[in-house]
């Protein structure tokens, strides 16, 4: 009989993903990961306590894993990094990539467990000696687009139990079992950002000061004066402080001469993007365009474009129509129907960037 560790933060879907995991007949236990350090709770700002109380009441044992040192080292230097670098990151990727299909799993296998469940909403399937990541039963809670760096070794060794299900259903479980996280609402900020003040996080956790700067229009003239790139991303239109004849938008954030850049509702946007750090699923390299449906952001549907493979590192992605906020640090994911193809981290969209000349090269701190 398999065993498996179940990733329980104390939420409705974890919780339900273990019960289901032990009426499956698993040898099946449960495990919490401390993140923070400081904070006694994981993810999602669900305490220790809570998980351990939902545990019992399913009837497996339950440990806690401390990960803050590898959640310090990886998700959030990685985030306050990204910023600084004038990109906006995706923290959930990070900490899939590294924490829970990283330091978790690793840490269960050593422990003896064939497989981890979490309660992701995504489906894994094996069809002609490849597993395959697919698309949640319930397109609202679909979660495909964070697990794209999900590996062959990786899917091997998960379970995604709530993949066929609704959220509805998962609550009515919850309900039928007297689970007490049953009606407990969802989290929707960063788990390490409750108060939603990231440029503040930024700069308490060694992201130094923001420097003031200049913002530009596209032909370089000064409109103003910005409070830290870290405050801004590409697409923006409010909290600019800026007074135009049309709408302003942020084109584009440029940490070598610390501008930000606006420009006109079709200067946000792009038909083409490039990504590095790739990951793709059921193959191993494109050795061709690929027609795809693409997502640049977790909540934007699907649109169509012809993808290229560069380097073993590199996609080339060209829209079939020009896309509003392609944005340097999002995640870009492909899909063939329900199937994750892959994706990666978009480094780049438009070339070449506003170059600034005299003194405003150098603005004010």
């Amino acid at each position: 009989m398999s065993k498996v560790l179940v990733a329980m933060s104390g939420g409705v879907d974890s919780s339900v993903a273990a019960l289901l995991i032990r009426k499956q007949g698993f040898d099946c236990a449960g495990a919490t990961m401390k993140l923070f350090a400081g904070a006694d709770s994981a993810e999602n700002g669900d305490s220790i306590n809570e998980t351990l109380a939902v545990a019992k009441q399913i009837g497996i044992p339950f440990s806690v894993f401390d990960f803050t040192d590898a959640f310090e080292n990886t998700v959030i230097r990685h985030f306050v990094a990204t910023y600084n670098s004038g990109a906006t990151p995706n923290p959930c990727v990070e900490c899939n990539r590294h924490i829970k299909f990283g330091r978790f799993m690793d840490a269960a296998i050593d422990a003896g467990f064939d497989h981890i469940a979490t309660g992701h909403y995504a489906r894994i399937e094996f069809v002609n000696g490849k597993y395959i990541l697919k698309k949640s039963s319930d397109p609202s809670k679909d979660q495909s687009y964070v697990l794209y760096s999900l590996t062959q070794e990786k899917l091997s060794h998960t379970f995604f139990p709530l993949g066929g299900l609704t959220k509805s259903d998962v609550r009515d479980v919850a309900l039928e079992h007297n689970l007490i996280c049953a009606d407990k609402p969802e989290s929707q900020d960063i788990c390490f950002i409750p108060d939603g003040d990231h440029a503040g996080y930024i700069e308490s956790h060694g992201g130094g000061k923001a420097k003031h700067g200049h913002i530009i229009d596209t032909d370089g003239k000064i409109l103003g004066e910005h409070k830290g790139l870290r405050r801004y991303t590409v697409g923006q239109r409010r909290g600019l402080g800026i007074s135009a004849a049309e709408s302003l938008y942020v084109r584009s954030i440029n940490p070598h001469d610390n501008t930000v850049v606006l420009g006109t509702r079709e200067h946000v946007f792009s038909k083409e993007l490039y990504a590095h750090d790739v990951n793709l699923i059921p193959i191993d390299r494109l050795d061709a365009p690929l027609r795809v449906a693409v997502k640049i952001r977790y909540r934007q549907p699907e649109q169509p474009a012809t993808v290229w493979q560069l380097n073993d590192d590199t996609l080339r992605v060209e829209f079939d129509s020009p896309q509003r906020a392609i944005t340097n640090g999002q995640a870009v994911v492909l899909y063939d129907g329900d199937t994750v193809i892959g994706g990666g981290t978009i480094q780049t969209c438009r070339k070449p960037t506003v170059v600034i000349a005299g003194p405003t090269r150098n603005p004010p701190v």
